[in-house]
């Protein structure tokens, strides 16, 4: 692939995450992803032929891998898994603020809506999802957690991160997100 047919697929994917986060998997048809992108029609096939559901999984999975990247370069760099998760509070407040609250975790609008009705787009939502949580569990190992209790500390966070998320939307508030970074350093012993 050429450096415009690169281009056009990094178009159409940075588009399409636009999209499906403001407005979700079953508001964002193709035709609007290839308005929003200027991409050709004949240019989504090419490099999706398995249609939106490849496109969009191809969106959830850079955006969820950048999520990813974030926590494992934190944790690298020493952070605690309290200051690890504060950080993507706060992150996913500033994408709230910034979006007048319609951008939050770029991958909790889709996963709502198809957990129960698109087994491949859940599947990569729970993968996504599972990458957080085994940065988390394994920076909680490293803090002297038992594996079993680090698992179940780290998909606590995310709960409570996703919950205040959902909540911050609805209320159009940061409110619920400072409520969780309280919470997360009270769950993990550190306020």
């Amino acid at each position: 692939m050429g450096v415009k047919g690169e281009e056009t697929r990094a178009r159409l994917i940075a588009g399409t995450r636009e999209l499906i986060e403001a407005q979700g998997y079953f508001g964002t048809g193709l035709n609007r992803i290839v308005a929003a992108t200027g991409a050709p029609r004949g240019s989504l096939y090419f490099h999706f032929p398995g249609g939106k559901d490849q496109l969009v999984a191809a969106a959830l999975t850079q955006a969820g891998q950048e999520v990813e990247a974030l926590l494992t370069a934190l944790a690298g760099d020493g952070a605690d898994t309290a200051a690890l998760a504060e950080r993507l509070i706060e992150a996913f407040a500033e994408r709230l603020e910034h979006s007048d609250y319609t951008s939050g975790c770029p991958i909790a609008t889709v996963a709502l809506e198809v957990a129960g009705t698109n087994e491949t787009l859940r599947t990569v939502c729970a993968e996504l999802y599972g990458g957080w949580q085994r940065v988390l569990a394994g920076r909680l190992e490293a803090e002297g957690f038992g594996p079993d209790q680090a698992e179940a500390a780290a998909g606590q966070v995310l709960a409570l991160l996703e919950g205040a998320v959902l909540l911050a939307s609805v209320r159009r508030s940061r409110e619920p997100l400072d409520h969780a970074r309280n919470a997360v350093r009270h769950l993990l012993g550190r306020g």
